[in-house]
Parts: C-alpha cells; structure tokens; sequence
C-alpha cells in the first residue's frame, strides 16, 4: 500500500515570513493536495534567543491570506500535537539519550572560553577548527573521560551538550527529487550539538528529524539552506533505525536578488522600492518597519501565482494560474536547482493581469476600504463601478484611489499644465455653451448625453478636442480619467454643472 502523503511548513517565529518561506509553503501545499494528502504547520521555536513576540501570528495571518490552507498543526490541531516544539520539549531528551546509549552521540563539556581558545589555536596554525573525529577524543567528552567523571559532571549541574558521532570516513548516498543523487564524505563533517543542557532543548537537527517521524510526514520540501544538513538527517534516520519510514527530500532553490546576485533580502527590497514580506511588519523589539504585498495593494492570488513561477516550470507558456491550476499542474520534477530571480516588475505585471479580470463587485470588496479611508461612503455598487472604469489603467489596489478619486471629490485645483494648454481663448466661452446643452439633457445616459453633444459640437462647427479638454479641466481637474461620457453619467448631470460654474468662477476668463 503506497504511503499517504503527509508534508509540513516549519517555520520558526524568528520574524516577518519572507516570501522565501511562502512559497516552501506554497510548494507543499501544491503537492499535499495534488496528491490528496495533508498539510501540517509546525512552529520550530526552539531558539529562545531568536524568538520575536507575534512572529507566530504573522505567520498564521500570512497563511491564511495567501489561501494557503493547514490541515493539521498550531491553530488547527491535530492527532500529533503539540505542533510547537517548545511544547514538546520533554520528547527529545529521551531521544537524545537513545543516540548516546546506542553509540551514535556523546556528552560533550566544552565551555564556549574554551571552544573559542581551540578555533584561534587553529587559525593561528592556519585552519579552521572542526570538532570532529580528529579532535573528540580528546576534548572533555564522554568518549575520553571515564563513566564517573560524566556522571559526576552531569550531576553536580556542569552545562552539557549532546554530539552526534559522526563516522570517519563513510560515504553517504543520499537522493534528492529536485537535484538527483549526492554523495558526501562524513570525514568533511563535524559533530553536530543535538541538544543543549543550558536550555533543556534540542537544535533543529534533533527536533525536526523525531517530530517529522512522529508527525509520519513522507516528504520533506524545505529551502536549499538545508541542503548541507542532509547527510546528517540521513544518519540520524539510520541511527534512530527509521530509515524504512525515512521522508523523500526536495530541496527548493533560492530566490535571487533582481540582479541575480544573492538571496533576495529585505535590503533590497528598501532598496528598489519593493515588499518582500507578505504582509506588513513592525518590529515590537525595534519599532522598525517592512512592507508588505497585501498592504501595497497586491490579490493573494496574484502574489500566489507570481511566487508559483519563481522556481517551478509548468513546461508551457502559460502564466496565470487559479490555485486549482496549480495544484493541478504542479511537479517537483519541473522545480529548478538554480536560484530564480525575483523580478519587481512582474509582479506588477501579474497583479495588473488579476485586476483586469475582476468584476465590479469583486473590485468594490477591495476599494470600499480605501474610500472609507478617504472619507466617501458610497454603495458598494457605485465603488465597483469606479473601479471597474479604471482597472485597465490599474496595476495595484493601491493605485484606484489616484485613478478615480474625481469620481467621488470634486477638483479643488486645477493642473496647471493643462489649464495653460486649454483655459485660452474661446475655450471659457465654449464651456458656458456645453453647460448649457448639458442642463437640457433629460437623459444623461453615457450613450444619450455622447449622441447629444456630439450633435451640437458638429452644428457648431466646434474642434472636439477644444470642447472635450475644456470639459475634462472642469469634472476632473487634469488631463487624466476615462472616456467624458464615463465621468459624466457616473457623477450625474447636478454635478457636472456645479464642477462648471466652479471652474468658470475660480478661474479668470482667458483672454
């Protein structure tokens, strides 16, 4: 019978989830539902030096905004909890042991002076120091000191960590599903600390591997930072004697910099003017602020899409895709083993494609907010048809308010530009005419008031931009917006007289 599919997201609560880690999630998610499986959130906060207060949260918001739903784990619960390894705490300590009674690890008494002392004893030799099979035996180890020291050691309170005893000089095959078969050399590893006396936890190397196994999880989709780690995960399962329920690893590549060098970091994101968080941060350590995708006007699903595309290719030329898509098309065979490079403007270019697609009522979800922001109450129908005007033109939510706001505010000035352009001559005098046509409309329909006035500008002989570019100054107050006849009708005919008399009233007639 073929293994149920069961893969988890880890994250720690160190800080802001980068979009690094959206989409580790995202790419386990895509396989878990492809493959009719299940979707586990664990928070790895073992390091309690690193922990931030509402990191956890952020994760939690950030997950559930991106549509990416948890079958099991921290706010759902589960069969297998607690799923944050604080809770769990009491669990790796017998493990830990397990390894040192079965020869696999050793207590290790190294003060952190005296490590340090041994790292600039080697660098003034010219290496680097390696606490390994060369040097283990004869450090204050449970493999050079007698049984009763240690456990005098242990008893009387000394601090102790737990190592794993590397083998010297074994080659570990191990396989990839992204990368394919790697072979590594134990001799060029050291001794891993599995666990830590001082704060009664274990590193991630321990926690990981015992609650991935408890947790059943099959596969293990994870950033390429982990890579290096491999070859000991690979020994623990044997040490532990897991290795037939041994999860198959995918090691994700990196998201680039939009110059292709280096990991995509915060920095450059201040740098070039783009978020690479999902959601919006602040500090509670620091105060310091990070931008992110939701607030600066992004659909979940556009980021989604955007952050699929970053590493896996669907093999065609498609570029939207649903969610439902993607977890239908989705392949670790089509993931890249190189970096991808963020591009900025792509992102942009998606969230445009999503914006254009959206219904009125759709679009009126997204900009009530932003108009309750800037004091406007409307009906929800009248702020998706703003919006629906406008999208063509809109590349972020963000953008709406710019591109519609003479919808709803009449202009309080004039552009000046195009006041010199067209507040001249005759232009004043032909605006008081038009006023006039438009106040005897009695349908002011787009299509009716269009007809109209078209009618009487080519009666009089009128050039249509003379007329149309005056009338814009006036309803919107730049040479900006929509078709005339879109501004008209949605602002009605009251309106458009009073923007008229406004304009003739504030501005001096040209000469």
């Amino acid at each position: 019978m073929e293994r149920p599919v069961r893969v988890r997201f880890a994250p720690s609560p160190t800080g802001p989830l980068h979009i690094g880690g959206v989409r580790t999630a995202l790419y386990n998610y895509l396989f878990a539902r492809q493959h009719k499986g299940t979707m586990i959130l664990r928070i790895e906060d073992t390091d309690s030096q690193r922990f931030v207060p509402g990191a956890e949260e952020y994760i939690l918001e950030s997950l559930k905004w991106c549509g990416i739903q948890i079958d099991e784990g921290v706010g759902v619960g589960g069969p297998h909890a607690p799923y944050r390894q604080s809770e769990r705490r009491e669990i790796y300590l017998k493990y830990a042991l397990q390894l040192v009674e079965a020869g696999w690890a050793y207590y290790a008494f190294d003060t952190a002076e005296e490590l340090e002392a041994l790292r600039h004893e080697a660098e003034a030799r010219g290496e680097a120091f390696a606490y390994n099979y060369a040097v283990r035996e004869k450090l204050a180890t449970s493999l050079a000191l007698p049984a009763e020291e240690v456990r005098a050691r242990i008893d009387r309170g000394d601090q102790w960590v737990i190592r794993f005893k590397m083998p010297e000089n074994r080659l570990v095959e191990m396989d990839d599903l992204i990368r394919g078969h790697v072979e590594v050399n134990t001799s060029t590893l050291d001794d891993k600390v599995l666990y830590k006396s001082a704060d009664a936890l274990p590193t991630y190397h321990l926690a990981n591997i015992v609650d991935d196994h408890l947790m059943e999880v099959s596969h293990v989709i994870r950033g390429e930072e982990w890579l290096p780690s491999l070859p000991l995960h690979y020994l623990l399962y044997e040490a532990f004697g897991w290795k037939e329920s041994q999860p198959a690893f995918a090691h994700l590549p990196l998201l680039l910099k939009p110059t292709g060098g280096g990991k995509l970091s915060k920095r450059d994101g201040d740098k070039m003017g783009f978020p690479v968080f999902p959601l919006f941060w602040k500090s509670p350590k620091t105060g310091e602020t990070a931008r992110g995708y939701r607030e600066d006007g992004y659909f979940p699903e556009a980021f989604i899409n955007m952050l699929a595309l970053l590493g896996w290719n669907p093999g065609t030329e498609q570029e939207i895709f649903s969610m439902q898509e993607l977890i239908d098309n989705f392949s670790l065979e089509r993931v890249s083993k190189s970096g991808a490079r963020f591009q900025p403007d792509k992102a942009r270019w998606f969230n445009a494609q999503y914006m254009h697609h959206k219904t009125n009522a759709e679009l009126a979800a997204v900009y009530q907010p932003i108009l309750r922001e800037h004091g406007i109450e409307v009906s929800d129908e009248r702020a998706g048809e703003a919006a629906g005007i406008m999208k063509e033109r809109a590349q972020l939510i963000t953008d709406l308010w710019d591109l519609t706001s003479f919808f709803f505010v009449a202009p309080d000035s004039y552009e000046e530009k195009q006041t010199r352009k067209y507040w001249k001559g005759d232009n004043p005098r032909i605006l008081r005419e038009v006023r006039e046509v438009l106040a005897s409309i009695d349908d002011f329909s787009k299509e009716h008031t269009e007809e109209v006035v078209h009618a009487w500008i080519e009666e009089k002989g009128y050039g249509m931009g003379q007329v149309m570019n005056s009338l814009r100054l006036a309803l919107v107050g730049a040479g900006k917006g929509p078709g005339m006849y879109d501004v008209t009708a949605f602002i009605g005919k009251d309106e458009c007289l009073r923007r008229i008399d406004r304009i003739l009233e504030v501005l001096p007639a040209a000469e």
